[in-house]
């Protein structure tokens, strides 16, 4: 809880610099316009049509497996039903327990399939249709996360409230203030991290003359 209470004025940073990131990209039509088109279409899914858990639960736990991989752990069972699933790791750790819900799995496929295809066949032709799908998965990732926290999980709860709600908010928001610089071409990653550190220490630096 302390480490979370610390970590506030990084979110309170992150998020002015997301809104000075999505106003800085504000005109790239070709890139906002399809993707938000994308979303829309998954929103009237989500909305009408029984929704795909096993699909989500699927990513939720490969989340798990990759980002244990990352950090050198292995995967020792994986179960993934519409009814929900779970992984048995050989190491753990805050990061690999709240992946599933900052770390879009299926927008991330998207990018790469769409980045190798490129890189073998110029798909530049199909752009906007990439854009397309990376809405409708980075929709699918917001709304059944959401979705899905609304039950009690074990992911959250070994962690604490307070901490998985900073975690995730920073995880998602960094997400973001990563890729829509590198997908719109507006403004540059280094500018867009820069904002953060900045305001993030404005943050602290309001809450030092507060105490």
């Amino acid at each position: 809880m302390l480490l979370a209470i610390v970590l506030l004025p990084a979110c309170v940073g992150a998020g002015r610099a997301l809104w000075l990131v999505i106003r800085a990209s504000g005109g790239a039509d070709t890139t906002w316009v399809p993707f938000l088109a994308g979303a829309a279409c998954w929103l009237v899914v989500f909305v009408l049509l029984p929704k795909p858990m096993w699909i989500y639960v699927f990513g939720h736990e490969l989340t798990h497996a990759l980002w244990t991989w990352l950090f050198g752990g292995r995967v020792k069972r994986f179960k993934a039903t519409a009814n929900g699933g779970h992984v048995v790791v050989s190491k753990t750790n805050f990061l690999i327990a709240l992946a599933p819900y900052f770390f879009p799995v299926y927008a991330v496929l998207v990018l790469l399939g769409f980045g190798i295809g490129h890189w073998l066949w110029d798909w530049s032709a199909f752009r906007g249709w990439f854009h397309l799908l990376l809405g409708v998965a980075y929709a699918f990732h917001l709304t059944l996360t959401w979705h899905i926290l609304q039950t009690r999980q074990t992911d959250i709860t070994s962690q604490g409230w307070l901490f998985s709600a900073v975690i995730i908010f920073l995880g998602n928001v960094g997400v973001l203030l990563v890729g829509i610089p590198l997908l719109t071409d507006r403004g540059s990653l280094l500018t867009s991290l820069g904002w953060w550190l900045k305001y993030t220490g404005e943050a602290f630096h309001s809450l030092a003359r507060i105490f």
